[in-house]
């Protein structure tokens, strides 16, 4: 069995992890194999960096992402969880859900583009309907399958102790002994979320996904980096915040 490695230990290897990646990174774009215009260095990034950060740029578009990201996660989400609930709970709506959802589940958010123009416009709540659908999908199984997964001894236990009818089994034992998955599924949902930013601002919305389309567009590569070093940066707050509330929410499982 794997021994856990201490807090301090842990943050120094994966530290070292990092800067070895940047250091071969930065060696194989200026040992010339790679042509300089196909892969920019690490280095060139903090210049980049400043030159957007006083433009202006690089904070509308951070401002610009964060607003339909953070929309269309909330919206997901509890769409998701709500949904998922319902499904996992009531067997009459989950049979009658069941093929719906079966079909819908495989086609990806990206071929919904359309659609998000013509319903929306090429416009900030279309950006926020394709991220609410990514995140939707992956919520709604993660809380189907920790509310089906929660012990039937806990459910039988609460009926003999006059927890029976439907909300206070739901809000006193089910959801409760369901919450770690669900929150594991909000989680996954952060990432995701990300990843469909930029699929759809690559239509014209502003944001950091159009930057970064621009920027390509002009050959710009230190510009596209350094947008995906942002997309990363900002992913890793999220996780990280989320990861703190999370210890406090399950802080009574302990």
């Amino acid at each position: 069995m794997r021994q856990p490695l201490k807090l301090h230990s842990s943050i120094a290897l994966s530290a070292l992890g990092v800067g070895a990646f940047l250091l071969a990174w930065e060696a194989l774009a200026r040992s010339g194999v790679v042509p300089a215009g196909l892969l920019p260095s690490p280095s060139a990034v903090p210049g980049a960096f400043l030159a957007e950060f006083r433009s202006g740029t690089w904070q509308a578009m951070v401002f610009a992402s964060l607003s339909h990201y953070l929309s269309g996660l909330a919206l997901g989400t509890v769409l998701g969880i709500t949904f998922g609930t319902a499904a996992a709970t009531w067997g009459v709506w989950d049979a009658f859900q069941a093929w719906v959802v079966r079909m819908l589940r495989p086609i990806p958010s990206i071929a919904w583009i359309p659609f998000a123009i013509i319903w929306f416009g090429v416009s900030k709540s279309a950006a926020t309907f394709l991220i609410a659908l990514t995140v939707f999908w992956i919520n709604y199984y993660a809380t189907y399958s920790a509310v089906r997964g929660v012990d039937k001894d806990l459910i039988e236990l609460g009926h003999a102790f006059g927890q029976g009818g439907l909300i206070p089994r739901l809000f006193k034992i089910v959801l409760p002994g369901a919450l770690p998955g669900i929150l594991s599924g909000v989680r996954a949902g952060l990432g995701q979320g990300w990843m469909t930013v930029v699929a759809a601002e690559l239509f014209g919305i502003s944001g950091l996904g159009a930057r970064m389309s621009d920027a390509s567009g002009l050959l710009a590569t230190h510009i596209v980096v350094l947008y995906m070093v942002t997309i990363a940066a900002l992913y890793g707050v999220c996780d990280f915040l989320f990861m703190q509330v999370q210890q406090r929410v399950l802080a009574w499982q302990k």
